[in-house]
């Protein structure tokens, strides 16, 4: 029988509760992702931030997602899927919250992340296995998807430093 494990897509992308939403779009366009998990702080446990809360929290009330952090717009404490959990108690687990997404966890240490994506497209144990040739490609992709990740990794770096510089550019303006 099929487990969480064996259906979860791996690794998972986190960010910090105190990047701006503008941050998060950035690296969820870059990893090209729906949802990114929050990590843990001491006070706080895991959340996720995804697409809709942005679109629904700050685009739609035209918040400048510069300014707005992850930590006022995500979900906390999120919904958590055991590594063992049958595909079929994963599905459960998914539409009973209406939710299409949650972490993988055991012990408290986060392995993956499972999506009703995944239970579509791998959860069936009679799913025909990929040719030679599919796997190719997707393995092309991804290493694709992999520069494109370091470059927009320092994008990323760039616009946050940058952003901190104007931060306190501008709150040196205000004291003097």
């Amino acid at each position: 029988m099929l487990t969480v494990r064996d259906i979860m897509t791996k690794p998972v992308v986190v960010i910090r509760s105190s990047a701006t939403v503008q941050n998060a779009i950035l690296l969820m366009r870059a990893k090209r992702l729906r949802s990114l998990i929050v990590e843990p702080t001491e006070e706080t446990p895991y959340g996720i931030v995804t697409e809709k809360d942005i679109v629904f929290k700050v685009i739609a009330r035209r918040k400048n997602p510069d300014f707005v952090r992850v930590h006022d717009i995500m979900r906390q404490p999120c919904i958590r899927i055991s590594a063992h959990a049958t595909v079929l108690e994963a599905a459960q687990v998914l539409a009973d919250a209406g939710i299409h997404r949650a972490p993988v966890m055991e012990n408290d240490e986060l392995l993956g992340i499972v999506s009703v994506t995944d239970i579509l497209r791998k959860g069936h144990p009679d799913s025909p296995p990929r040719d030679e040739l599919a796997k190719r490609i997707q393995d092309a992709l991804q290493h694709t998807r992999i520069i494109d990740d370091e470059e927009a990794q320092m994008r990323q770096d760039c616009d946050l430093a940058w952003q901190i510089f104007e931060e306190m550019h501008q709150s040196s303006k205000v004291t003097v």
